[in-house]
C-alpha cells in the first residue's frame, strides 16, 4: 500500500466501499482523482483495494489505499487519522452495501442484521468519522460551495421494498432516513448531504458476475454505466450551496419508473 506524505496536496475525497475496478467505487476514485483531488480508497478486501489504487496511479492519480470495514470503529478512526495529518477532507462518500436476498420466511436474523450493519452502520459510522474533517474548513460557512460534501449510495429499495428483499430495503431505507437527518443537522453549517438512489443495475462486475442473463437482457442502454453515475456525484459534489440537492434518482434510459 501507498503512504500518504506531507508534499501530496489537498483536497482529499475519502471513498468507502471500493471493490472491483469494474464497479462504482472506483468509478468515483477515478472521477475525483482526474480533478486533482487525492483519493482516499476504502474497502474490506485490500488486494482489491491495491488494484484499483495501482490504476488510478497509473493514470497519473494521487491515491492512498486504506483496506478497512466500515463497520469497525477502530478502522474508521485509523484512516480519518492519516486524514487529519496529511490532508484537507472536502468530499466522503458512502458506497458500501450488501444486498441480501432471502424470501421473508427464510431470511434469518443473522442475514437482517448484516444488512443493517453495513448500510446503516456503517453509513452512520463512516459519515460520524467524516463530519468533523469536513466542518474544520475554514470556509465551511462562507464559500458558496460550502465545506464539502457527504454523499451516500442509495437504491431503488430505499423508496419501496419487495420479496425477497425484505432486509436489503429496511436497511436501504434506513440509510436514506439517516441522510436526510443529517442534512438537516449539517446543511446549515455548511456540508452538503446527498443521497443517491440507483434505480436499476449498475453494469459492473457484480452484476456481471451474479446474472450475467439480466446483462444481457437488458440490451443497450438497459443498465447504469459507473463513470456515469460517478459524473453525477462529481456534480452533486461541486453544486453551488444556493442549489443544494439533497435527493438523486438515477436509472438508465430503458428503466421502467
Amino acid at each position: 500500500m501507498s503512504e500518504l506524505s506531507s508534499s501530496i496536496p489537498t483536497p482529499i475525497a475519502w471513498i468507502a466501499g471500493v471493490g472491483a475496478s469494474a464497479g462504482l467505487g472506483a468509478a468515483l476514485g477515478r472521477r475525483f482523482a482526474r480533478e486533482g483531488y487525492t483519493v482516499v480508497l476504502t474497502g474490506r478486501t485490500a488486494q482489491r483495494v491495491d488494484v484499483v489504487a495501482q490504476e488510478i496511479r497509473e493514470q497519473g492519480g494521487r491515491v492512498h489505499a486504506a483496506a478497512g470495514d466500515v463497520t469497525n470503529e477502530e478502522d474508521l478512526a485509523r484512516i480519518a487519522h492519516q486524514l487529519r495529518n496529511h490532508g484537507t477532507l472536502r468530499s466522503a462518500i458512502f458506497n458500501a452495501g450488501n444486498a441480501v436476498r432471502a424470501p421473508t420466511l427464510e431470511l434469518t436474523a443473522e442475514q437482517f442484521e448484516s444488512a443493517w450493519r453495513t448500510n446503516v452502520l456503517g453509513a452512520f459510522l463512516f459519515g460520524r468519522t467524516a463530519l468533523p474533517h469536513l466542518l474544520e474548513a475554514p470556509d465551511a460557512t462562507t464559500n458558496p460551495a460550502g465545506a464539502g460534501s457527504l454523499i451516500f449510495t442509495g437504491a431503488t429499495a430505499s423508496l419501496r421494498g419487495r420479496p425477497p428483499f425484505a432486509a436489503f430495503a429496511a436497511a436501504k431505507a434506513g440509510l436514506r432516513s439517516l441522510a436526510q437527518s443529517l442534512a438537516r443537522e449539517f446543511g446549515p453549517r455548511g456540508v452538503h448531504v446527498a443521497h443517491v438512489v440507483i434505480d436499476g443495475g449498475i453494469d459492473g462486475e457484480r452484476l456481471r458476475s451474479a446474472s450475467p442473463q439480466r446483462v444481457q437482457d437488458a440490451g443497450a442502454d438497459g443498465l447504469l454505466q459507473p463513470e456515469a453515475i460517478a459524473e453525477s456525484y462529481w456534480q452533486l459534489h461541486r453544486q453551488a450551496r444556493s442549489a443544494w440537492t439533497q435527493e438523486l434518482d438515477l436509472r438508465p434510459w430503458r428503466e421502467t419508473f
